[in-house]
């Protein structure tokens, strides 16, 4: 433990010393006449009005309802005045690939609707739909048809969904259909044992899971014709508490057994439930106009740009993720409105002079999330070399009801930034004034929307968690250090119920200056605060170091070596992070000679390595993206071509994070410099202990399928 606490306390001596600034200054990192500025532009009502144009489009990738609310987007950034304004297009036909990210089909819909219907209506549509097969069949069915109330939803219909009054009901992916069928309880859905002594061939299953989860059994196997789904949300304090919610659904989007899915509230389906449970019989009457067809992703991008001839070609990003259901307001129409706003603020600040042009570039980018950040830095390489790091927004505006928790999360321990320290610096800002303007009324920089609310932010700095676009960013393909501001939990997230009336104007305000103020610090030359940046880099190495012994009092005593060195590491990098974003610290300043010149060479302990830990493997190229993107997973699809048992580490269960966790992290390890040993402790430290045994396995996997080679 000394040994690597002396090495933290130095480097961040060294810095801290060579500042040459008195501390204890006022605000972070910018001068106080910036933090004013800011303050006085941004608005939360703006920010809010967005929000709420884009909130009331369906914003599916692909769809004519997301390239709407892209177009909204583009009107808006031209308005302020953005240069460089495009919405880009990217084919995808479910064929093309853009590193990991197999391109998925367009998806729109038209129309759907879900009846309950009597059997007099189960008739007038099967007169509709049946070929006669004699003169008398047809004399019978052109009678039935020839009734004035032949219309299956006036015939003892009930309407249980309906696509054009709230667009949640119908799953995405779901294919065009029209069947009148039985309704048949089959519980979640999951297990061939849900389907023991139920023929469900030709009628409707009624499910407690995602639909996408019970395609292949429930469609391909057993042959229902469609899926009726009430899953509930993410398990939270408040899972299945209100029963009024209704789910966003999916289907899988490369499934070769199409089908169509309706989401159901939990209300409904109990009434459900308790009929067929009694042994009534329910049919349904299933319309769909949908589907998949062959279109773009669409990425709308816009610039502020830089003032300094040699960095204007580096760029800050500022991210979120356009697509999701209507209304998604706070997922993510927040994200998105925001990032919008701080647009709108900066460009209009630097016009009036109250803020210097930044010397780098400033980029905003609306993409859908995951998939569309993962082709656009494939597909424009030249753009993920010039970014030099991202400030990724996705949920950031739930008032109460919602019970969101705001969040500045760290990035992951493969790749160690001090750009996660800078947000946490002015977070904790908001935080400070926020509070003192709720407990006392006054405070000079309360950040209160007039429509808002008046509570203390209350921002957690967190450690890396996974889960959006800053996982692309962050992904070793890319090394893109991300500050990613987000919500969590949210009770609404993912249903009919994220509206914009639950977000509130104050957060959108706060976040939006949490983002700006880092944006244009990191846009900045940098070296006119040396010294604030040491002390974020301290704060934060602080927060760490008090997670750390935490961590170290839940692990064996033969893991604390692992967690010391990792730390020691990790924070060594994260100090060498700032000489490497302004280089020109150091130029002329001979207090900073020693910590630029440091050795680069990594700490690591523990002993010496042998067998399969002492394999080093690395990563090719190609593909460049996480293994699990969006709607496609790049190493199962591979691993199952090879005829591979899944590995073990996937479905692993550590102390701090589970299988997509430990194997996102041992990919990045596996950068050519660490044995797998050292990966396995690396990925120890961060999420909990697991064998060695798991991660060779894993890394071995990736060879097979071209991901990683060995280094011989």
């Amino acid at each position: 433990m000394k040994l690597f606490t002396a090495w933290v306390v130095g480097i961040v001596g060294v810095m801290v010393a060579s500042a040459g600034v008195a501390a204890g200054q006022r605000v972070p990192l910018l001068a106080e006449r910036e933090v004013a500025a800011l303050h006085e532009e941004i608005s939360g009502e703006a920010a809010k009005r967005n929000l709420e144009g884009i909130a009331r489009n369906h914003r599916q990738r692909g769809s004519r309802g997301f390239r709407a609310a892209a177009e909204l987007v583009a009107e808006r950034a031209r308005a302020y005045g953005l240069s460089d304004v495009q919405i880009l297009q990217f084919p995808a036909d479910g064929k093309i690939f853009y590193g990991t990210q197999r391109s998925r089909p367009a998806w729109d819909a038209e129309f759907a609707e879900l009846w309950e219907v009597g059997k007099d209506a189960a008739s007038c549509y099967d007169a509709a739909t049946k070929k006669p097969q004699s003169n008398e069949e047809m004399r019978r069915q052109l009678a039935t048809l020839l009734r004035e109330d032949c219309d299956p939803r006036l015939l003892n219909g009930k309407l249980l969904a309906s696509y054009e009054a709230m667009p949640i009901v119908l799953a995405e992916d779901s294919e065009s259909a029209e069947v009148t069928a039985g309704l048949m309880d089959v519980g979640s859905g999951t297990a061939e044992s849900d389907y023991a002594g139920k023929d469900v061939k030709g009628k409707i299953v009624l499910v407690s899971a995602q639909a996408g989860a019970v395609q292949e059994l429930a469609v391909g196997k057993f042959g229902a014709a469609g899926i009726v789904s009430y899953a509930q949300n993410q398990r939270t304090a408040w899972y299945g508490e209100d029963e009024n919610l209704i789910r966003w659904g999916h289907l899988e989007t490369f499934s070769a057994n199409k089908t169509f899915a309706f989401m159901v509230s939990l209300k409904t389906a109990r009434g459900l439930r308790e009929r067929l449970g009694r042994g009534e019989e329910i049919r349904l009457h299933a319309t769909v106009k949908a589907g998949q067809h062959a279109g773009n992703i669409e990425v709308v991008t816009a610039t502020i740009p830089g003032a300094d001839a040699k960095l204007k070609d580096e760029e800050i990003a500022f991210s979120c993720h356009l697509d999701h259901q209507r209304p998604g307001a706070n997922d993510n129409a927040s994200g998105c409105a925001t990032i919008l706003e701080v647009a709108r603020t900066l460009q209009k600040l630097i016009n009036e002079g109250k803020l210097a042009r930044p010397a780098r570039t400033i980029r905003f980018i609306w993409p859908p999330e995951i998939e569309g950040t993962t082709v656009l830095l494939n597909a424009r390489p030249e753009l993920a070399r010039r970014i030099k790091a991202a400030i990724h927004m996705d949920m950031v505006g739930g008032g109460p009801v919602t019970k969101a928790v705001f969040h500045v999360t760290r990035g992951p321990m493969s790749l160690p930034s001090f750009v996660h320290d800078v947000a946490w610096a002015f977070a904790e800002f908001v935080n400070e004034e926020s509070y003192q303007y709720a407990a006392t009324g006054k405070a000079e920089f309360p950040f209160v929307a007039a429509e808002g609310g008046k509570e203390p932010l209350r921002a957690e700095y967190s450690a890396y968690t996974m889960g959006s676009d800053h996982d692309v960013y962050q992904d070793g393909s890319f090394k893109i250090p991300a500050i990613y501001l987000n919500d969590w939990p949210d009770r609404y997230i993912h249903t009919n119920f994220d509206t914009a009336e639950n977000i509130d104007a104050t957060k959108l305000r706060r976040a939006a200056f949490i983002g700006a103020a880092s944006g244009y610090f990191l846009a900045g030359a940098g070296a006119e605060n040396r010294l604030g940046t040491a002390e974020a880099v301290q704060t934060g190495r602080l927060a760490r170091r008090s997670l750390l012994e935490r961590r170290m009092a839940q692990v064996p005593r033969d893991e604390y070596g692992v967690l010391g060195f990792a730390f020691a590491d990790a924070e060594r990098e994260i100090g060498l992070s700032v000489m490497r974003f302004f280089p020109h610290l150091a130029a002329g300043n001979e207090k900073l000679a020693p910590f630029v010149a440091v050795e680069q060479k990594v700490i690591r302990g523990g002993a010496a390595a042998s067998g399969d830990g002492a394999l080093v493997f690395r990563r090719v190229e190609q593909p460049r993206g996480p293994m699990a993107v969006f709607g496609y997973d790049y190493f199962t699809d591979h691993w199952r071509e090879k005829g591979m048992a899944a590995p073990k580490l996937l479905s692993y269960e550590g102390l701090w994070g589970a299988g997509e966790e430990y194997a996102y992290e041992a990919l990045n390890f596996a950068d050519g410099t660490r044995n797998a040993r050292e990966i396995r402790d690396a990925v120890s430290a961060e999420y909990g202990p697991v064998g060695l045994e798991m991660v060779v396995e894993y890394l071995r996997g990736l060879e097979r399928i071209g991901v990683v080679e060995l280094k011989k």
